[in-house]
Formats: structure tokens, sequence, C-alpha cells
């Protein structure tokens, strides 16, 4: 498996082949719909697309003159050439509520700069300090991101490295699927020693969104991910997840989902 791979493509087939990586894609050109996390997103000229897990991302109706330029970089590649930044942190959990930054020209055009930059050292495979500059070429990429998104949605909170290291494990244990047994606040606060409230105010204060709508969102997404399978009963998906009741299992997937789960099986 690359650790680090460019295509001058993006679409549902490659995402679904690039599972355990991060998607980073700059559209050059035309426009596509993009699903992801229960919402639907256009993408035109300019618009940079992150996303945490690469087969969470669908695309669909790209016109014909569609264009996008996408670096993929495995999961725990990115862990190394992540900068001693915290601020990455906010980064996070804003994109998986919406993935697109809408970039200037001249923003555009860095991001661009950094995707060429990858393409040429991940080429260089005989270069004696190959996972060096790949992982070098990569962190300025990210940086950049950083720097785009503060532009876009400011930078008013600071984020301190307690505080970054809570919502580092707290989302690591949704993103370990926790919320198949667990959806009460209070199995994670205790899990990460500290209060409901504590666990609920700061991801607040960082995200916009309390605890508990993190909860939800990741379970959501699952089972709009499970749905569509075709081969598990609505009951199975249901008891699966530890839902006491179909009607309960039901009444979750309106509320978050806005449809009725045979709704997502069609």
């Amino acid at each position: 498996m690359k650790q680090v791979e460019i295509v001058d493509i993006l679409s549902t087939a490659h995402q679904q082949a690039h599972v355990g990586y991060l998607t980073h894609t700059l559209c050059t050109g035309g426009t596509a719909t993009l699903l992801f996390n229960g919402g639907k997103y256009t993408v035109r000229r300019s618009d940079c697309v992150i996303v945490h897990r690469s087969e969470l991302l669908s695309v669909e109706n790209p016109s014909p003159d569609f264009q996008a330029t996408t670096v993929y970089v495995q999961t725990e590649f990115i862990q190394l050439a992540t900068p001693q930044s915290n601020y990455g942190m906010r980064g996070q959990f804003m994109l998986f509520n919406d993935p697109v930054m809408h970039l200037s020209p001249e923003q555009a055009a860095r991001c661009f700069r950094n995707f060429e930059v990858i393409r040429e050292r991940a080429a260089q495979t005989a270069h004696r300090f190959y996972q060096q500059i790949v992982a070098n070429a990569v962190q300025a990429m990210i940086l950049d991101f950083f720097d785009f998104h503060v532009s876009l949605y400011g930078m008013d909170e600071v984020i301190t490295s307690p505080q970054a290291d809570l919502l580092q494990r707290f989302l690591q244990l949704l993103e370990d699927k926790n919320y198949y047994e667990h959806r009460d606040i209070g199995w994670y606060a205790d899990k990460l020693c500290v209060t409901p409230k504590y666990l609920s105010e700061t991801t607040k204060a960082i995200s916009g969104f309390a605890a508990n709508y993190w909860i939800d969102r990741y379970t959501a997404l699952e089972i709009s991910r499970l749905l569509p399978q075709q081969q598990l009963s609505i009951a199975d998906i249901a008891y699966k997840m530890n839902f006491s009741s179909i009607s309960h299992f039901t009444r979750f997937v309106r509320t978050q989902l806005g449809i009725r789960p045979t709704d997502l099986r069609q």
C-alpha cells in the first residue's frame, strides 16, 4: 500500500479503493455533486475537498468538463507529516461537518503547486531520504490548508494542548466505533477521565457542536452506510448497533437523517 498517491480524478470508485486514506482534492474545472456525512455539496473550480475517511465520500453527476486532482495520504503517514500545531483539531471537526473549502484563485494556485510538488517527490522512490522528503511535501500542503481554513473561518479560539489531547482521544473513541454499544456522553467522559459537562463544553468551544452531536453524527453516518447493504435487514442493523427496538432505531434515523430507514434501502 502506497503511503501517498496522487491522481487526476475524483470518483466514487477511487474513494472506495482508498479506504484508510485521507482525501485531498482540488477541483480544476467543471462541477460535481458530493455526498458526505448526510450532506450534499456542489464543487466547482477552485474548491478544495478534504475528507478524513475516503470511503464515506460519493461523487455524483460530474459535468462533462469536470476535472480534479486528488492526493490520497495513508492515515498512519498523515500522523507523521502533520505539523506540530493544535489548529488541526478544529479543522478536522469543521471539515467533518462540511468538507468543502471555497478557495480564492491565489489559494487554489498555491494548492495546485503543493500537489505538483507531492507528485514530484512521490515519484523519487530512489531518494535515500524518500519518506522524509514526501512527509515534508505533505506537511507544507497541510500548513497551507490550515492557512486557508483560518482565512475562511477565523481563529478565535486558542486550542490548548490538553484540549487537543482530549478531543483527539474522544475522536479516536468514535473512530473505533464505540458508538455501536455506547451513545451516552457519560461513557465517553468516564473513558477520558473528565466530567460530561467538561467534555461537552470543550468539544463545543472548538468544533461548534457539543459532544452528543458528534456521537449522533458518527452513528447516523454508519447507519447510512449499512442500510443500503441488502444482505442486512433493518432489524439486523438495529440489533447490531444496540438499539432497544426497531421503533427506537427508526425514530433515531428519522431525527438524524430526515428519512425513514426503508428510504435508504431503495
